[in-house]
């Protein structure tokens, strides 16, 4: 097996004046600077993706589970809205269940003075439900608005060494997991 993995980022929140992209952005540079050449990202943004709330599929939903599918991990970039997650991201998990098995995921949270825990101590649970891993470190931006300069860009140096703990902890169970499933199928 090839030490090279796949990383999909999916960006929780779809609000016109959401910040998530530049969280994601950042993100992204540090696994970078942190993984590569090991690791390959696809960045799923929610804001471009048609997944319809009644669950009944169509949309993007295929589109969505195929790239869910073909990662060998997750991370999900979420606010903190309101003590809890966005809904489009509960509809995205919702859309694909399969998919999410037995793939490890990691957190990059942001929000007010929690940084965006307590939305991540929610998706915890949604998680294990569907047989998916999530990971101890998890990255937390308290007031990542007032990190965000002028060009947009979130600067967060706090942050760097929980992203690379993340990452270390990721990259291990994404290649330990995709190895498992493909010696032996997961069947949840």
């Amino acid at each position: 097996m090839t030490d090279r993995w796949r990383l999909a980022v999916v960006v929780g929140s779809v609000r016109r004046e959401r910040i998530g992209d530049a969280v994601a952005r950042w993100f992204v540079d540090v696994v970078r600077q942190d993984a590569s050449p090991d690791v390959e990202v696809d960045v799923i943004d929610l804001a471009q993706l048609h997944l319809p709330a009644d669950l009944g599929g169509g949309g993007d939903t295929e589109l969505f589970a195929e790239r869910i599918d073909r990662a060998d991990a997750v991370v999900v970039v979420t606010p903190e809205y309101n003590r809890g997650y966005p809904g489009p991201l509960k509809t995205a998990i919702d859309s694909v269940l399969v998919p999410w098995n037995a793939k490890p995921i990691g957190f990059v949270a942001y929000g007010g003075v929690s940084g965006g825990s307590r939305a991540v101590e929610q998706l915890r649970p949604v998680f294990a439900e569907l047989h998916a891993v999530t990971v101890q470190a998890v990255v937390t931006v308290p007031y990542a608005w007032d990190a965000i300069d002028a060009d947009g860009v979130l600067r967060a140096p706090r942050a760097v060494s929980a992203a690379a703990a993340m990452l270390g902890q990721l990259t291990w169970w994404a290649r330990a997991l995709r190895d498992a499933r493909t010696a032996v199928p997961y069947r949840a």
